[in-house]
């Protein structure tokens, strides 16, 4: 007998074209136990719908996998609004700034850790696992490559877990030593998330994963009452008769496992002093010596020490080499995952276990780590494999990986609802190429139309570029050169107008829509390779598919097998398409957008595997004008263009302003942002 699905999907729309079809080809895969299937969407199609409709049909716990923070808080809004009544939680690294450990030899230079800890993700990360831990079925986290790095052991976690109930006794005193294992600390004065405060015979505790604190009142050794209040105004807010604390972070454990895991970090110490004296290294060993000791002593202090992920292995009771608790722990046997843009995210999990390892083992030789450190780690690709009980790939561009994993077949959802078709594609020869584009572009200006060319290094970019303004034409180029700033600034200002043209190489290929793009160009296309594939002249295709007159030139002087596949699948969508247009009297227009300043994920990446993620970012800036009056927020068309008479009120505001744009989903990278203040006090300088 099939389970009753707890998820309750709310959507004002149903699904249209082909995604009654696909949902239900997925949901029969899920239902006959497939343990891979591929879902082939393209853009504007309805992925995310046709998602939420397998999830509410299967009724099971869903795990949503993105390749950077931007899309999957995209994808967490999305699924939220669809499931106003369920358990929607968000699980993404907790950094707005991340600076790994690290020993360069060539250098002898040691870089200790750096962070910078968003309270708000960390509330939501706790609140992802508590949820699960809670025995809710319809419990859905959307998740970037964060999800496969170690967090401790949920056996463990949940041991920890309090359950408190009106009429039960437990002596004070006890409650708030079991609040201190739990990482929660006491501050009378300062009421904070993780804090908890005493004022007679009345326990004040604001929850790591909540929103609301919690008041715990005692009559003798009795809880006397629970009540919710407002941690910001004091307002009480609902009385409740049971209420379960949390750990307030992932890393926790027993007493007993602490005890144990102190004496196994000393026995290890011990064994790698030896093997450093034996090889002549005393300078490691003394480091080593030192620093594993101070860790021993804070944490027997404390129950707690700076890096203490470094000794997981023991915390969590693994064997060496033993892959480490992650998400996927958390979750019962029978979840279902998702893996959005899985063309991305799937060479992004491959990629994660090698960059740490490498890092990690450089500290190790050198003494500054254990080598159990290299045990705290992320999965590697064949151990994410093994933990996946049914998953659904979901790309515009499945890659053979996908493929062969769907045994070759994949459930395609093509046709958008909106009736927009795909872009004519046309071949044109390599020579003249630069003379056509030029006739091409003054064609698109005339109609209003912006025209992206594609190159194929950046010193052709920037050439092309200046060519074309030496022509009178406005355009500008865009690499990977370019700092985060200026990227923004260049985007907003080709939306509005002050550039007909953009010079790229690939940063376009994803993750941005620009309604007002009318005419790709790619140049040499015939030029097999990264930048000329199959999957990457398909996105590059497809910015052109928000505007109904959208077309894409090739210049070739032949037809690749790449360019080949590209044009004949786009010209068998385009007549799906119209079909579908012709019978449902569907009239295609180009998508309307808002003129804001852009947020584009695929400009902004990550430059190091030695980051937690390797997750692509984007910053969002407001232009400000400070006056005498105070700061006045204006819709930003360039930083260039910011008059500011105040820098420290600016830089203020703009940390202030990370801080603020996280609670609300427009997740910004503070490394990012710190060189850009930087940059911003050295033109307000000038």
């Amino acid at each position: 007998m099939e389970r009753m699905s707890d998820f309750k999907l709310a959507s004002p729309f149903k699904p249209a074209g082909d995604q009654p079809q696909a949902i239900a080809e997925l949901v029969d895969g899920i239902n006959e136990n497939e343990k891979f299937q591929t879902l082939l969407g393209i853009t504007g199609s309805g992925k995310t719908r046709t998602m939420a409709s397998v999830i509410e049909s299967t009724g099971k716990p869903t795990l949503v996998m993105s390749h950077n923070k931007t899309l999957a808080a995209q994808l967490y809004r999305e699924l939220s609004d669809f499931f106003p009544d369920n358990c929607v939680e968000f699980f993404i690294s907790y950094y707005d700034y991340y600076q790994p450990e690290a020993y360069i030899a060539s250098q002898d230079k040691y870089i200790e850790k750096d962070l910078s800890i968003n309270d708000e993700i960390q509330r939501l990360r706790l609140r992802a696992t508590s949820s699960l831990l809670s025995g809710r079925r319809d419990v859905i986290i959307v998740s970037s490559v964060s999800c496969i790095y170690g967090i401790g052991s949920p056996s463990e976690y949940e041991k920890l877990i309090i359950n408190l109930k009106t009429g039960n006794e437990i002596p004070r005193n006890k409650l708030l030593y079991d609040l201190v294992e739990l990482h929660y600390s006491r501050n009378d004065h300062q009421f904070e998330r993780a804090r908890f405060r005493v004022r007679g015979d009345v326990v004040d505790l604001f929850p790591a994963y909540s929103e609301h604190a919690l008041r715990i009142s005692f009559w003798g050794d009795e809880i006397e009452s629970l009540t919710l209040f407002d941690p910001e105004t004091g307002e009480l807010l609902e009385e409740v008769d049971q209420f379960f604390i949390y750990p307030a972070s992932h890393y926790v454990t027993t007493k007993a496992r602490l005890k144990q895991a102190i004496d196994q970090i000393r026995d290890e110490l011990e064994i790698r002093l030896d093997i450093l004296r034996a090889e002549e290294k005393y300078i490691e060993a003394q480091r080593l010596e030192q620093r594993t000791m101070f860790d021993i002593e804070m944490m027997q202090e404390i129950g707690f020490c700076p890096g203490i992920e470094n000794y997981s292995r023991y915390l969590a009771g693994r064997k060496p080499d033993e892959r480490p608790y992650c998400l996927f722990d958390y979750f019962p046997e029978d979840f279902l995952l998702f893996v959005d843009e899985s063309h991305q995210t799937v060479p992004q999990i491959g990629a994660m276990y090698g960059g740490d390892r490498s890092r990690k083992v450089n500290l190790v030789e050198h003494g500054f780590r254990l080598p159990s450190a290299l045990d705290n780690r992320p999965l590697t690709f064949e151990e994410w494999e093994s933990m996946v009980n049914q998953c659904i790939f979901v790309s515009a561009t499945p890659s053979d990986y996908e493929l062969e994993k769907s045994q070759g077949t994949y459930v395609e959802q093509i046709i958008r609802p909106t009736g927009l078709m795909e872009p004519e594609i046309e071949v044109r020869p390599l020579k003249y190429q630069i003379d056509d584009i030029v006739g091409e572009v003054q064609k698109a200006v005339d109609k209003k139309q912006r025209v992206l060319c594609l190159t194929l290094t950046k010193r052709m970019s920037e050439e092309l570029s200046q060519y074309l303004k030496d022509l009178g034409i406005k355009a500008a180029y865009m690499h990977s050169e370019l700092d985060a700033l200026e990227r923004v600034e260049v985007l907003y200002r080709y939306r509005r107008g002050d550039y007909d043209v953009l010079v790229g190489i690939n940063l376009l290929r994803e993750g941005i829509d620009i309604p007002e793009l009318g005419l790709v160009a790619i140049l040499d296309a015939d030029k097999e390779g990264f930048l000329r594939s199959e999957t990457s002249l398909f996105q590059i295709s497809g910015r052109a598919a928000r505007n109904v007159d959208g077309r894409v030139i090739m210049y070739a002087d032949k037809v690749t097998d790449s360019m080949k596949k590209v044009i004949d699948e786009t010209q068998r969508r385009r007549e799906i398409q119209k079909k579908y247009n012709e019978e449902n009297g569907i009239v295609p227009a180009t998508v309307a957008k808002d003129l804001k300043p852009l947020v584009d994920p695929a400009l902004i990446g990550a430059k190091s595997f030695e980051m937690e993620e390797d997750e692509q970012q984007t910053e969002f800036l407001e232009q400000i004008k400070v006056a005498d009056d105070g700061i006045h927020y204006k819709p930003a068309p360039a930083m260039k263009e910011v008059v500011f008479e105040d820098k420290d009120k600016f830089i203020t505001h703009l940390k202030e302003s990370m801080r603020t744009a996280a609670k609300n989903m427009e997740f910004e990278e503070a490394a990012r942002i710190r060189d850009q203040i930087a940059q911003v006090e050295k033109n307000l300088d000038g």
